[in-house]
């Protein structure tokens, strides 16, 4: 299994938070990379949030690898 990316495109989750935590700005980010959309910045936020979320409940559930 690899590392999630954008539907239709070959762009990653953790380039998108790479370069929004690096103070690249959305807009930046869309003129880099054309294929992405507004939305598809939001969802990648979403997937890592959602990501976060079922890591720590596992985490604390006692359920880590």
């Amino acid at each position: 299994m690899g590392k999630p990316v954008i539907a239709g495109t070959r762009i990653t989750v953790e380039i998108i938070l790479e370069k929004l935590s690096a103070g690249e700005t959305e807009e930046q980010i869309l003129e880099a990379y054309p294929r992405l959309t507004h939305e598809a910045v939001r969802a990648a936020l979403a997937f890592a949030a959602q990501a976060l979320r079922i890591n720590h409940k596992q985490f604390f559930d006692g359920q880590s690898s």
